[in-house]
């Protein structure tokens, strides 16, 4: 009779662990949301010419403070998964045609070239010669969107496929693209400049291809030649420390950093 009267400690201790669940996830949450994150303007590196006078007059973007979406806004893994899944319905199909280029070793490198659809602003004749990523080409969904976007606004666009990256054109040689290899990008901006004499270019390149972009344009003062400007956009500078970054836990950095290697080996096996 005494034991049924005795109160049982496991509600309180029960509540206690979700009230400890809850506070974990609510952890988790703003953490992964980056909600605690600050706002502010970039920080703006640049040289004093006419040049950055004009491009900070014409976007005063870059001077002013971003204001992330609520909620998800500030978080870049959120940021990237949505628009991995909202560019696959949303994402233009802009019509291009394909240019097949036999390289010196055999190798056959393929761009896009997509004409402009309406006259440039400034009635000028000029073309981007554009760099994808990492295993990227000009099929990916933010390419398109780019080149759309690009058409409609009078530029015509010529789009670097990475070698062994399309997984319909066959390897013709025993290699495929690398971290610094220029050549198949060099070869496509020879024949843009051969084929439009009158054409001007700006120079677009992509993480990866922004790395291959400013190499090729470093390489030689010819390759300089008709180049308005250069565009490099999310570029890393160094492959050792970003190594280093990717071996990391912290930002949940490591997954990114298997799904970048399972993307590569599919590619290599693709080819075997």
């Amino acid at each position: 009779r005494s034991a049924m009267l005795e109160t049982p400690e496991l509600p309180a201790v029960f509540d206690g662990v979700k009230l400890a669940a809850v506070a974990a996830v609510l952890y988790v949450i703003v953490r992964c949301l980056n909600l605690k994150s600050p706002t502010a303007p970039p920080e703006l590196v640049y040289q004093d010419s006419a040049l950055a006078r004009f491009l900070l007059k014409s976007c005063p973007l870059l001077t002013k403070e971003y204001i992330p979406p609520l909620i998800w806004g500030k978080s870049g893994h959120i940021q990237t998964a949505l628009y991995g899944k909202m560019g696959r319905v949303r994402s233009p199909h802009p019509y291009g045609l394909r240019k097949y280029l036999t390289m010196p070793d055999g190798a056959t490198a393929t761009f896009d070239l997509f004409e402009p659809q309406s006259e440039h602003c400034i009635g000028e004749d000029v073309t981007m010669v554009i760099c994808p990523g990492i295993a990227n080409h000009s099929e990916k969904q933010y390419i398109r969107t780019f080149v759309d976007y690009a058409q409609k606004n009078g530029y015509r666009c010529a789009v670097l496929n990475h070698l062994g990256a399309l997984p319909n054109i066959e390897l013709t040689s025993p290699r495929m693209f690398t971290y610094g290899c220029t050549w198949e990008f060099g070869a496509m901006v020879n024949y843009i400049k051969k084929t439009y004499p009158q054409t001007q270019l700006v120079v677009v390149g992509f993480s990866l291809g922004g790395n291959i972009v400013c190499k090729y344009l470093g390489e030689s003062q010819a390759n300089q030649e008709r180049v308005l400007c250069s565009v490099s956009v999310c570029q890393g500078y160094s492959a050792l420390r970003a190594q280093e970054t990717f071996m990391q836990w912290d930002q949940c950095r490591r997954f990114y950093n298997f799904l970048m290697a399972d993307n590569m080996k599919k590619i290599i096996l693709s080819h075997r």
